[in-house]
């Protein structure tokens, strides 16, 4: 479906922000969104598939985010491995918390918290996962260097993993201001990343 950017189009996705976010996705309607922004449903339709597809529309880019920041992420420790450099500690997901995450809040609580019903749903829970499976990959990777990495098992990774994605991403769930959110991530960090830290033989 064509992303554009005629009036019309604006004004559906206003609407339909302003719905999810009132509503979630399972309690939202095409009829309350089309009263929304005074238009039809038939008149929405011509902009999206159905109701999943125009969530989709709004929440994709706040997910590509994440991906693309990830991506680099991951991809800066790696090449540091392949070139058989010193390892050091550049970033961390608290670092994309601050850079994207945060500032948009809104984006992501609509992502995180009105998605019931929709592909987005275990965000989290998949994002944990995938977390997982690259520092399993990458873990190894350091050992070969003569890094000091703790042998953990995948369930005890995944529940480190688990409660620390969670406490980044509280502060999204329940709508906190980005004063509150700032502060509770500092916490999360002084708690969280002397611990990685050493699991990861930094």
């Amino acid at each position: 479906m064509p992303r554009d950017k005629t009036a019309n189009h604006i004004k559906i996705m206003a609407a339909a922000r302003e719905e999810f976010l009132e509503m979630g996705f399972e309690k939202a309607s095409m009829r309350s969104i089309g009263r929304r922004c005074g238009m039809t449903a038939a008149g929405i339709y011509r902009h999206c598939r159905d109701k999943e597809d125009l969530f989709d529309q709004l929440v994709a880019p706040a997910a590509q985010r994440i991906n693309d920041w990830l991506a680099g992420h991951i991809g800066r420790y790696v090449d540091a491995v392949h070139k058989e450099d010193q390892v050091t500690w550049q970033d961390s997901e608290i670092d994309m918390m601050r850079e994207i995450i945060y500032p948009n809040m809104e984006d992501y609580h609509l992502l995180l918290a009105r998605s019931q019903g929709t592909k987005y749903e275990n965000f989290l829970h998949d994002l944990t996962e995938r977390h997982q499976s690259e520092l399993l990959n990458y873990m190894p990777m350091l050992r070969e260097l003569g890094y000091q990495v703790w042998d953990i098992e995948p369930k005890e990774l995944h529940m480190l993993l688990s409660a620390y994605t969670t406490a980044m991403f509280e502060p999204v769930v329940h709508n906190y201001s980005l004063e509150e959110a700032l502060k509770c991530l500092d916490t999360v960090e002084a708690f969280f990343l002397p611990g990685w830290k050493q699991l990861m033989g930094f």
